[in-house]
């Protein structure tokens, strides 16, 4: 399910597991997702997956933190119940209760007082939307200064149970297992599983230049080549995103390679080198003709255009055009 803190500007796009009651298919499904993401560490191929850090911090068995990971998840609620247990005194108390009714949309009655038009249960309602009761009979006591700390307990135990999200995040890990020692995952810090699971939603343009081989004659230096390369450092990250799917059929490619590591320099994690190969065949002015790759060797077949702007005009062409199809 999407971070619930999205509908308020912060980690859109971000993800993480739904709570609730695991059904059978459900349980299979994410057994399957443990098992790609497995498939994914093993053989360095990063998914365009952005989950939460609290995610990730499950699936290598790390404690979720009770204020980061909180904070992170649901901004809301971690602001209510931060300006709670901050309030001086119990005027300051109901004052929050009328701001929090009001954005809630809740009715009033103009004949009754302040408490009881703003009464609160010992209630709360899940990420699912559900209105569940905090404590057994939640439902029938009212929240008041006097118990104002138990009911920010309540609420922050509630948050975190369907934050870690134990049954679900256990079929996960199920299936990684099923791909790959589980013990090994405990050597990785969360930053690290992220990075080889998921790559870096943005290109790396100096490491994919440095990983780079040219072809049949082919050298950095030729004209066509310098076009190539100062195009791709005029392109947002967007148009550098299409371009790698373009070119080799992946949302994302490794951010590390063996050969950085200290490794041969023939030593590479696939898709890498991405190869600039001449076209095939010679009839024709270059510049008339498009931009071919080979997907699954990640190579593309550059024409030696005669400028930049030709080069250009081509390779945003061959990137957005969905028409063509010898395209990635």
């Amino acid at each position: 399910m999407p971070c619930p803190s999205s509908s308020v500007g912060k980690n859109v796009g971000k993800y993480m597991l739904r709570p609730g009651l695991l059904t059978y298919p459900e349980e299979k499904l994410l057994q399957f997702l443990g098992q790609f993401l497995g498939i994914a560490l093993r053989a360095d191929i990063p998914l365009a997956l952005d989950f939460m850090t609290c995610f990730w911090k499950g699936l290598i068995g790390l404690q979720i933190d009770m204020e980061s990971d909180f904070k992170e998840v649901d901004v809301v609620t971690n602001k209510f119940l931060q300006d709670l247990e901050k309030a001086a005194n119990e005027k300051d108390f109901l004052s929050l209760l009328t701001k929090f009714s009001l954005e809630e949309n809740q009715e009033m009655e103009s004949d009754e007082d302040e408490q009881s038009r703003y009464c609160h249960k010992f209630t709360h309602t899940t990420l699912m939307g559900v209105e569940v009761e905090l404590i057994e009979g939640g439902s029938d006591i009212n929240l008041s200064w006097e118990n104002r700390l138990d009911f920010i307990k309540a609420v922050k135990q509630l948050r975190m149970d369907e934050i870690v999200c134990c049954e679900r995040m256990q079929a996960v890990r199920c299936g990684l297992a099923s791909i790959i020692p589980i013990q090994l995952l405990s050597l990785m810090t969360v930053r690290d599983i992220e990075l080889r699971m998921c790559g870096l939603p943005t290109v790396d343009l100096d490491f994919l230049k440095a990983h780079t081989m040219y072809q049949v004659g082919l050298v950095e230096t030729n004209p066509h080549i310098q076009f190539f390369w100062q195009t791709l450092e005029s392109f947002s990250q967007e148009n550098l995103c299409r371009f790698v799917k373009f070119a080799c059929n992946q949302q994302r490619i490794p951010c590390t390679c063996p050969c950085k590591d200290g490794n041969a320099d023939t030593t590479h994690v696939p898709p890498y080198p991405m190869k600039i190969a001449p076209p095939d065949g010679s009839s024709g002015s270059p510049d008339s003709r498009f931009i071919r790759v080979e997907t699954c060797m990640f190579m593309v077949k550059l024409p030696q255009y005669s400028s930049l702007d030709v080069m250009k005009k081509r390779l945003l062409y061959a990137i957005n055009c969905r028409d063509d199809p010898l395209s990635g």
